[in-house]
């Protein structure tokens, strides 16, 4: 039970993290400034962030044998 505890607030610090990312990359999007590169890595970022999101989802989960 404490696991999941800890589960849940990790899981909702990587949450922030991806709301934040969004922000960062509208921002730089909006300056209309040529950072490609910034752009790619925040998206990379994000991506690899909703991953792990996804992982810890799954272990939330219980295991159900049908």
């Amino acid at each position: 039970m404490i696991e999941n505890l800890e589960v849940e607030r990790h899981l909702a610090q990587l949450r922030e993290e991806h709301r934040d990312l969004d922000l960062a990359i509208d921002a730089v999007i909006a300056q209309g400034s040529s950072d490609q590169l910034r752009v790619a890595r925040l998206k990379k970022r994000k991506l690899a962030l909703k991953d792990e999101i996804n992982v810890l989802e799954a272990r939330m989960i219980p295991d159900i044998i049908a």
